[in-house]
Parts: C-alpha cells; structure tokens; sequence
C-alpha cells in the first residue's frame, strides 16, 4: 500500500470514529440487549429474498457489459462476463477503492481487449447508474403518495430539492457525452490548450481522459444499444431498491415497514456515506444508513443500527463469499489483480 492510500485509509478511519462518536453520544439509551435481540427475530427467507436480488442485480451488470461490447466483442456471452462481474465487486468489497480496477481489468484479459477500452467503459457505465438512479428517484420524488407520504414532511422539500439536482446532473452529463461523442478530439485538443500552463502535464492528461471517454461512448451502437443499457440500468437499480425491501421487512416490525418508493432514500444515503469507509468492514454507508432510518424514519436506535449493519451485509458484502469462490476456482489472488490493475492504469496515464 503505498503512502496516498494509507493516508486515505486514516482519513477515512478518523472520519468515521467522529461520526460514530457523535451518533452514539446522541443514542444515550441504545440498549445492546434490544440491539442483539432485534437482530435475532429476522425472517431468514426475507433475508435470502433480498441477498437472490442482489445476485439478479449483478446478472444485469454482466448483460449490459455484454452490451457494451456487442460493437467490438459480439460473439462474447453473458455468463463469461458473470465471473469478472462478481470478482470484481468482491475486490470492491474487500479492498474498497484499491479494487476498483478489478473489474475491467478482468474483462479486458478475458476478451483480449485493451485495458484503457475497458475502462472507458466502466466509466460511462457509471453515467448509466447515475441516470438510471435519477430516472427512479424522480419518479418517487414527484408521484403522488410517494415520498410525501414520509414520516416526517419536512425533509420532502429537501429531498425534492435534491431531486431537482439530481436531474440537473444527469442531464448536464448527458449532454456531456453527446458532446464528447461527436467531437471527442476536438474537445480533448480545446482541454489540453485550455490547461497547458497547468503542472505536470495535466492538460494533456485530462485530454487523454477525454479521449478514452469517447472510445467508451462508440461501445453505444446506435438507438436500440442506448434503450437496451438504459432499460437494463434501470432494471437492475429497481432489483437493488426491492432487496433493500426485502431486507427492512425481514424485521416484521412497523416501523421498517417503509413503501419501495421511499427506500430510495436509504440507497442514497448508503451511496454518499459508501464515499467514507474502510476496506472490508465499510463504516460511513452503515452510518448514513442508520441514520436516516432514524431521522427521517423514526426507527429506534437499536432497530436502525441492526437494520443499517444488515443492508450493508447484504447489498455491499453478500458478494463476497460466491466471489471468493470463483477467484479460487480461477486462480487469481484479488490483491495482485489490484496491484496489476492500478499498475495498467498508471501506464496508462504515462
């Protein structure tokens, strides 16, 4: 681990020791018996309901994959994009950011593709996410009975607010990429012009990002591609939003019985706290989690705590296991497919 990400990785601890200092000090009350207890009484078919989910949301990761390399790779099939998909994730969920590159790295070796093509392509896969996302939250922000109906009204405005920029990014990076799409080169020489009195060299860096973003965006073959990766984003966040579901009545307790259109709050907040934490044990998703089952919803403490640890178990580490396994069954060792995919990346930069 090189000096950077140690540095992150204090950071990162120091953050969340303030956070959970602060959350617990306000619960003076939490009772670890009730914690523990509340814990025990899941439905265990709720919890294998919403752990199948996630796997289906995985399967969907590996279709649209197979999407993206229809224009170059067409013969390639969907279960050969399963494997990476999975492994990848469990580096994710095991290493944290340093396993981030797990995933095309492992495509690009499979398909015998460049690693920059496939990296390309895991970052407009992330405009797919951030748009599939939106194209949900909207629609709960904005329906009638949705997120009004939240225990406490006065967090809707904000989170329509909220909404309001959400849909404003998505289609300022829309706009982004069909920009970038039909003049890649032309905006790639315009950036590295722009910021050719920068040091060490990042004009000319940032140009190269450019144009790797574009290569990414001609994996887009036409109308149906766009309609079929975007039908698929969307299908696969929905599997994630009806797990999260499956996970908060796994309780059998009213106050988690929280609608589908509203668990898109808690996705949310696991995203940005997924922002703070450390490999393997994770931390500021468990914490934004918590808290908002607690704020916004009025879930008890010990209830929210539990529920909160076990959407993060099972949305973020329930990979890990089947993961595990096939990285065995292959023979690859996560921690040098991280060190060998961040090495490709920093060639790549040169």
């Amino acid at each position: 681990m090189d000096r950077k990400r140690i540095l992150v990785t204090v950071v990162g601890f120091l953050i969340l020791v303030v956070l959970v200092y602060l959350q617990y000090r306000h619960w003076r009350t939490f009772d670890w018996g009730t914690f523990w207890s509340q814990t025990g009484r899941i439905n265990k078919w709720h919890l294998l309901h919403g752990i199948g989910l996630i796997y289906l949301g995985y399967m969907m990761r590996a279709i649209r994959w197979k999407i993206f390399l229809r224009p170059v790779r067409p013969e390639t099939k969907v279960r050969e994009m399963i494997s990476p998909t999975l492994i990848g994730f469990t580096g994710i969920a095991l290493l944290g950011r340093a396993g981030e590159f797990i995933r095309p790295y492992l495509v690009a070796r499979r398909t015998n593709l460049p690693f920059s093509s496939q990296l390309a392509v895991w970052a407009v896969e992330r405009i797919f996410d951030v748009g599939a996302f939106a194209v949900l939250t909207i629609l709960a922000i904005f329906l009638p009975s949705a997120l009004q109906s939240i225990p406490h009204p006065e967090y809707y405005a904000w989170f329509r607010e909220a909404g309001f920029v959400l849909a404003a990014l998505v289609v300022g990076m829309a706009a982004a990429a069909a920009i970038i799409g039909r003049s890649g080169e032309a905006v790639a020489c315009w950036v590295e012009q722009k910021l050719s009195h920068l040091p060490s060299n990042l004009g000319y860096r940032v140009g190269q990002r450019v144009r790797e973003f574009g290569m990414g965006l001609n994996t887009i073959h036409g109308p149906w591609s766009l309609l079929s990766l975007a039908l698929v984003s969307i299908g696969m966040w929905y599997l994630i939003v009806l797990s999260y579901h499956e996970v908060t009545h796994s309780y059998g307790v009213d106050a988690l019985e929280i609608p589908v259109s509203q668990l898109l709050i808690l996705i949310l907040a696991s995203m940005v706290g997924s922002i703070v934490q450390l490999p393997a044990i994770g931390g500021g998703s468990q914490v934004a989690t918590i808290t908002i089952l607690s704020h916004v919803f009025d879930v008890p403490p010990e209830l929210a705590a539990s529920c909160g640890i076990l959407l993060w178990l099972v949305g973020f580490a329930a990979v890990v296991p089947l993961g595990l396994a096939l990285a065995h069954h292959e023979r690859l060792s996560l921690r040098k497919l991280s060190v060998e995919s961040h090495h490709s990346e920093e060639d790549r930069r040169e």
